[in-house]
């Protein structure tokens, strides 16, 4: 017997996984966050393309989408903003880590060194499980 899944919007989970996360920078940004990352200057410092707008429009997005909460920091020399990873964010450590996974052993690249590899693997596990 052939079961089908019924492709409706909204009814397939993967569809809207990845409707959530297909944007440009968001998987970037959520590794930040879980390397520690929560300052605006920090998340661009290793992206040189991604522009100000951008950053604060897919910092915004992934507030809206309850992935991550902004913390207003007023002290008596300056006002900064941190980001966290909110309850539903650090959910995806599992995602991310898996995407590590394959990118490392699945897909043809400049990582050939198998203890490069798991140099990369060990450092992801810290940060992501």
């Amino acid at each position: 017997m052939e079961t089908s899944i019924i492709y409706q919007k909204d009814a397939c989970p993967i569809n809207c996984v990845n409707e959530l996360l297909s944007r440009k920078w968001v998987f970037g940004i959520m590794k930040d966050l879980f390397a520690g990352k929560k300052h605006f200057n920090e998340f661009k410092a290793d992206k040189p393309n991604l522009s100000n707008v951008v950053l604060s429009d897919t910092l915004k997005y992934l507030e809206n989408q309850g992935l991550i909460c902004k913390k207003i920091i007023d002290d008596d020399a300056k006002r900064s903003t941190e980001y966290y990873l909110t309850e539903k964010g650090r959910k995806m450590n599992k995602i991310l880590y898996e995407m590590v996974i394959f990118g490392l052993y699945e897909l043809e690249g400049d990582l050939r060194d198998d203890e490069f590899k798991e140099k990369i693997k060990k450092g992801y596990e810290e940060i992501l499980l």
